[in-house]
């Protein structure tokens, strides 16, 4: 809350909890806030795509897309240090939920930004040996793009394959940095097929070897714990809209040693320490850091519950249906994500016949394209095991109910394709 006379005080008291499944009405006189009737009658479980806002994350950005909207880098007076206090409140936020200090953050448009930054900002200001990048092949594009464009430039760039899991091989990793420094680039969790990589092991093999190492933790924070500093993490990229937070907004967040290797990638007045320059946007950061906030505290019984929804539609299919394979590691995944295989389906003619859920076929940027997952291929499906590939996304306003009929649906669905392939491969084949 903002007190008169210039100064900012913030309550001190735990963000308030909502009731597990239940989406909290913000009240808003203008109706226009409010969804559409279609949207209402739709299940929303594509939450690695996005997340919605969170209410409580709204009702904190409010004062500040309004009556609050000074400067935080004019901060000769009271409308100026208000917002610069909202958004040192908020790097504190995001600073406790990855376990780093608010220094460290370094605010950015998304994740997107932040990744470039990492890999494009630590190329250009490397000092000392040759810069080279080592990464996997199934990281996001703004990993991979950025990786394909210094290597374009000269830089020396290692994409090393995965296995069949969708994790690391740690041996193979040791050897390659075994050849010389480098930056290894390896995400947390995957945003298609939700493996959950070993952060910790990769970390230690990397400063064993004298390289840093950065994450994009995209997918991760808020859902599963994050301690930079406990496990190693050089640099961190995060996004609002992962974390049920505002979309146009993320940080990378970096530590002292690395601050000092990046070279800026966006140039003007200088601000964040001129690592970053533009106007902090002080609504967007008070948004992520109150969906940080009600990430830590909620985030272990979010997680048990999603972990238990994942398995009753799981279970609830392969009973109804069969032929369901997960892709990739069935153990080391995000609590949330359901990628699967399923047998004698088309994926978008599945998602044709539910329209009531929103699912997908897997990253919302691949889907885009209208390219086969380049994931799937890189943990060896094959081309007809990819076409039948969806990717469910379940999230913290998911309900049981809303699982049970989403398992309903796609069972019947899935029933009525099977039928029509075998009556086309009947009459394909003939009397």
């Amino acid at each position: 809350m903002l007190a008169s006379g210039g100064q900012a005080k913030f309550s001190q008291k735990p963000a308030r909890t909502i009731d597990s499944g239940r989406l909290l009405v913000v009240e808003r006189k203008n109706s226009k806030y409010l969804s559409s009737k279609k949207q209402e009658q739709q299940i929303y479980l594509d939450y690695q795509a996005t997340t919605p806002v969170d209410p409580r994350v709204f009702e904190a950005m409010v004062p500040f897309l309004l009556g609050e909207f000074g400067n935080p880098h004019s901060a000769l007076h009271g409308f100026g240090r208000r917002a610069e206090a909202a958004v040192r409140r908020a790097r504190q936020d995001i600073a406790m939920i990855v376990g780093a200090l608010p220094e460290d953050v370094i605010i950015t448009s998304g994740a997107t930004e932040a990744n470039n930054l990492a890999l494009r900002g630590l190329a250009e200001g490397w000092r000392g040996s040759p810069f080279r990048l080592v990464s996997i092949g199934i990281e996001h594009p703004s990993v991979l793009e950025p990786a394909a464009r210094l290597a374009s430039a000269g830089f020396d760039v290692v994409i090393l394959p995965v296995e069949a899991e969708g994790l690391v091989d740690l041996k193979r990793l040791d050897r390659e940095l075994s050849r010389g420094l480098a930056l290894v680039s390896v995400a947390a969790a995957n945003n298609e097929i939700g493996v959950l990589q070993p952060i910790a092991e990769i970390a230690e093999l990397c400063h064993r070897h004298g390289c840093l190492f950065h994450t994009d933790a995209s997918q991760t924070v808020g859902k599963v714990p994050l301690d930079m500093y406990g496990m190693g993490i050089d640099l961190l990229t995060l996004s609002g809209h992962k974390a049920y937070g505002p979309k146009g907004i993320g940080a990378l967040v970096a530590t002292a040693e690395s601050r000092r290797l990046l070279a800026p990638q966006m140039l003007g007045g200088g601000q964040q320490d001129g690592l970053r320059a533009g106007t902090v946007p002080v609504a967007l950061c008070v948004g992520l850091g109150m969906a940080c906030r009600v990430a830590s505290t909620e985030m272990q019984s979010e997680g048990l519950r999603l972990t238990d929804y994942r398995a009753r539609l799981l279970g609830a299919l392969e009973t109804a249906v069969g032929g369901v394979m997960f892709n990739g590691s069935a153990l080391c995944r995000l609590p949330g994500n359901l990628s699967v295989c399923i047998a004698g389906v088309d994926a978008h003619q599945l998602i044709a016949m539910v329209p009531e859920l929103a699912i997908s076929t897997g990253s919302a940027c691949a889907s885009s394209g209208g390219h086969p997952s380049y994931v799937l291929k890189a943990i060896g499906l094959t081309d007809e095991e990819i076409r039948s590939s969806v990717r469910i996304g379940l999230g913290r306003f998911t309900t049981q109910d809303e699982v049970d009929k989403a398992a309903d649906r796609l069972a019947t669905a899935i029933g009525r394709l099977r039928c029509r392939e075998s009556v086309a491969d009947c009459q394909t084949i003939g009397p």
